[in-house]
């Protein structure tokens, strides 16, 4: 209930009159349960996408364009590198990149109950990932659609 509270909040405050405007979502437990098995997203749209992540291992380094992401940490640990410059990136979709690794970055642990915010246009990469490690994504797109 707390971490439903937290996102709905951290949604409000940083989308802004837009994310009021729009119809009450709710995500019965049991989809959002099925959703952190596989790792997939609950609710995208042109403001805000809400997903329930999950790491068994490091993934690429990446950099949203647009999108802010929210991170809230249920449980497992991973390491995360930020800044720095994306080797070998590629434009993957549109306004976003992806590439092999991280030069020249931060990296900082994250464990349960932690929050951590990447704005846009700052490449990040998860790393050293004991998992499975679950984590809510809010991600808050930079001047909506």
């Amino acid at each position: 209930m707390r971490r439903t509270m937290i996102l709905a909040a951290l949604v409000a405050i940083l989308a802004g009159s837009e994310a009021r405007a729009q119809a009450v979502t709710h995500l019965p437990g049991e989809a959002v349960a099925t959703a952190f098995a596989k790792g997939s997203p609950l609710v995208e749209n042109g403001t805000f996408k809400v997903h329930a992540s999950r790491r068994e291992m490091p993934g690429q380094a990446e950099v949203h364009v647009r999108d802010t992401d929210i991170i809230y940490v249920l449980d497992g640990t991973a390491t995360i590198v930020t800044g720095g410059m994306v080797e070998g990136g590629r434009t993957t979709a549109p306004e976003e990149i992806r590439g092999r690794a991280i030069s020249g970055g931060t990296a900082q642990r994250l464990a349960k109950g932690d929050v951590f915010i990447v704005p846009n246009g700052v490449p990040h990469w998860f790393t050293e990932v004991q998992g499975p490690f679950l984590y809510y994504v809010v991600k808050v797109t930079a001047g909506g659609m």
